[in-house]
């Protein structure tokens, strides 16, 4: 379908008046502008199935008296992070975040202040020697190390990288050889400091979360495996006995931050065997709570959930759900109720009515999305 016979069928769902060339022009602008800089780069839309067609298809499944309202919301509300957009926080990483946190670890060493490490040859070498003791890892597909390592060529080591958590014996030896290679470091070094890298959280629950008094996650398997490859290699290890963790996303929910931060100080006293001396936890991009659809302000879009919802996403992922305190999906996974699509997926703690896909079992609305979502294992996370 061309964009002409899109924007003819939009009219026609929304009901922009046919005497009234003003509304339907201004809106036709609009929509090609965001569909060109924006909506048409989502990972699963297809080569003549683009944003105009699936705005049509989806906007098609609502009552008639419904329509301007949806349209609203995809216009004043949606936050949608381009390709773009996500390689510009990638690439603020390195010079933003873990920059200012080593310059003031060495400058501390040095007892000197933070902007004076670059003035000497001895603050340069001692930043650069710590630099090179940092070790970064991929938590997820999402973590972008090939944008990472692309940003900081020149900088930081693939010999520091790790793309993934499932870090093998072997694997650590290797990091452990090539850190203790390196011009100017003793026999004896480990990595100082662990960056923990992932795209986005809006819950915090899938990093870190106890359940009926058993801790889950991804920080937890990350602990287990530095305690257990620790016990394992002994003095091989390359990871020092008092090593700073960072957490570190480049997209958080200001919800997301807050639970982080409560759950990892309930965790550091209940594990037996926390394995770091001390953490922090970052983001990129912090989203405000104001993000997050709330009445009145939003009652309408919220009614609309509430009416177009199918209870068979929650079904499909009830156990994730009762974790997370959920007894129905109409907010998103863990009732986060936002507004956020990501160029390569949408998360399931945006509003279902953005990306839920059901089959309208005993008569119930048939939910279609707008950006269609892919489930890590085939299901709702």
């Amino acid at each position: 379908m061309n964009d002409r016979m899109a924007l003819s069928l939009l009219a026609e769902i929304i009901g922009w008046p046919e005497d009234d060339q003003t509304v339907a022009t201004h809106e036709y602008a609009w929509l090609r502008m965001m569909s060109a800089v924006k909506y048409d780069g989502y990972s699963y839309f297809r080569a003549g199935v683009r944003f105009l067609e699936s705005l049509a298809t989806w906007l098609k499944q609502f009552d008639p008296e419904d329509r301007a309202t949806a349209y609203d919301f995809i216009k004043r509300r949606l936050v949608y992070i381009s390709l773009p957009e996500m390689q510009r926080l990638v690439e603020t990483f390195v010079p933003e975040v873990v920059t200012p946190h080593l310059r003031r670890t060495v400058a501390l060493k040095l007892g000197i202040k933070p902007y004076e490490v670059w003035t000497d040859k001895r603050g340069a070498d001692a930043f650069k020697k710590c630099l090179r003791k940092t070790l970064f890892v991929g938590m997820s597909d999402g973590s972008r190390i090939d944008m990472l390592r692309r940003a900081n060529s020149g900088r930081i080591s693939t010999e520091q990288v790790v793309p993934m958590m499932n870090v093998d014996s072997e694997k650590w030896l290797d990091l452990s050889k090539n850190l203790r290679e390196v011009q100017g470091m003793a026999p004896s070094e480990r990595f100082d400091c662990v960056y923990l890298i992932d795209d986005f959280t809006a819950s915090g629950t899938t990093f870190i979360r106890n359940v009926n008094g058993a801790w889950k996650g991804k920080l937890k398997k990350f602990n287990d495996l530095i305690r257990n490859a620790r016990n394992e290699l002994k003095d091989r290890f390359p990871i020092a006995e008092d090593y700073t963790l960072h957490i570190h996303h480049y997209i958080s929910s200001t919800q997301a931050r807050g639970a982080l931060v409560e759950r990892l100080e309930y965790a550091k006293v209940e594990w037996s065997e926390w394995t770091c001396s001390e953490y922090t936890v970052t983001e990129s991009l912090l989203l405000p709570m104001s993000l997050r659809l709330l009445r009145p302000g939003d009652g309408r879009m919220l009614d609309l959930g509430a009416k177009y919802y199918d209870h068979e996403i929650f079904t499909r992922a009830e156990k994730h759900c009762r974790e997370a305190g959920q007894t129905d999906m109409k907010l998103g996974y863990a009732d986060c109720a936002l507004p956020i699509v990501l160029e390569h997926n949408t998360p399931n703690n945006s509003i279902p009515l953005l990306w839920a896909e059901t089959e309208g079992k005993g008569g119930v609305h048939k939910m279609r999305s707008l950006f269609y979502r892919r489930d890590r294992h085939g299901s709702l996370q």
